[in-house]
């Protein structure tokens, strides 16, 4: 047992060795992640801000600039034209001037004063579908803010009504906490993915793989020794980009850092098998990489990073199940933004911990059947 412990160490300390040394390793290790983070944390965001529109006002009155107003006081609108009539519109929006056009009617005011319902047209460049949703729903909250303000001051009598809303766990609605609390998961896993599926295939390319075969070392020891530097620095990378989460975009972190570490483990360790299933059946470091990326891509898609597994097809949402980001995604989010510890994390964990179990024998089986 301790002779085998000592075979494992040695091959762990020479792998760890080869990818310090290694100038395309270190750069793997190092820039990529950061790279990636700033710039999916900074750019991918739902939320909108000086969302260009136009107004045609063919009321001009009292009411309909009050009403404007609210839309000027706004943050997330930016008044770029006045349009003077209808055929102005198709420009704009072809042209992508805007984004909005806000139409008010001439009856508008009337409508108001006679307690009758007021019509505003909204139109959007739907192009865009989800900016286009999202600046809509913009629009809905301050004209239902406007029409709580037309009942406080045209009834001074009756029963009131007033909407209070409040979200939990995220109180702005802030979707780059959604996002950046997730982010340091698929971005490990991208390295270690990386740095697996290159591990076998650099020794066939350098022509160490020989060597390493007939030294004192058993298949499963080889594997070992090359899964653990890559399960560390993918974990090293995913501790980092969860403190620049939570110390630079201010995304708090109410959950418990076991749960974190045991998490990103359990996770880390079924990506790598993958990572060595593709590396034990390349020949080239070209096609390791290649490899990778085939399986990246689809467990980023499925993985509910950014749209929810919920809305996806039920054929496709039990495919998912097989897919570790799917896991590592959600329990992220729950450990940042709801303060889940290991109790509550455990039905994240478990499926991790079962995928690893095949994907590492895998691993192995394939690695024993090609040096054969």
């Amino acid at each position: 047992m301790i002779e085998m412990l000592q075979r494992i160490w040695t091959l762990v300390v020479k792998e760890f060795m080869l990818i310090l040394i290694d100038p395309k390793s270190r750069f793997v290790i190092i820039v990529p992640p950061m790279f990636q983070f700033v710039i999916f944390s900074y750019a991918a965001t739902f939320d909108l801000q000086n969302v260009e529109y136009a107004v045609l006002d063919e009321s001009k009155t009292e009411q309909s600039r009050t009403l404007l107003n609210h839309f000027n006081g706004s943050p997330h609108f930016e008044l770029v034209h006045t349009l003077d009539t209808t055929a102005q519109i198709p420009e704009l929006i072809n042209t992508r001037k805007v984004r909005l056009v806000l139409h008010i009617p001439r009856d508008f005011a009337d409508k108001i004063i006679n307690h009758e319902t007021a019509v505003i047209q909204i139109i959007a460049d739907g192009r865009n579908s989800n900016v286009a949703s999202v600046a809509l729903g913009y629009v809905q909250e301050i004209t239902q803010q406007y029409g709580t303000s037309l009942q406080t001051e045209l009834l001074s009598s009756g029963l009131h009504t007033s909407l209070v809303s409040r979200a939990w766990f995220n109180r702005n609605l802030e979707t780059r906490w959604y996002i950046v609390s997730s982010l340091g998961g698929i971005i490990s896993m991208v390295i270690a993915m990386l740095l697996s599926a290159l591990s076998v295939a650099r020794e066939r390319e350098f022509g160490t793989f020989d060597q390493l075969l007939v030294a004192p070392f058993q298949p499963y020891e080889i594997l070992i020794g090359k899964a653990v530097p890559c399960v560390f620095f993918g974990l090293a990378d995913a501790m980092i980009l969860s403190l620049g989460a939570s110390y630079w975009f201010d995304v708090p972190f109410r959950g418990t850092i076991s749960a974190l570490i045991v998490v990103l483990l359990a996770f880390l360790v079924a990506v790598v098998g993958v990572g060595l299933f593709i590396s034990s059946m390349s020949v080239t470091m070209q096609q390791g990489l290649l490899g990778a990326f085939v399986f990246i891509m689809p467990s980023v898609l499925l993985g509910g990073f950014t749209t929810p597994i919920s809305n996806m097809p039920e054929w496709l949402q039990t495919g998912t199940l097989i897919n570790p980001l799917r896991y590592v995604v959600q329990a992220l989010r729950e450990i940042f933004l709801m303060g889940a510890d290991l109790s509550v994390t455990w039905h994240f964990i478990w499926p991790l911990l079962l995928i690893s179990a095949v994907t590492m024998p895998a691993a192995a089986v394939m690695f024993r059947l090609r040096t054969q």
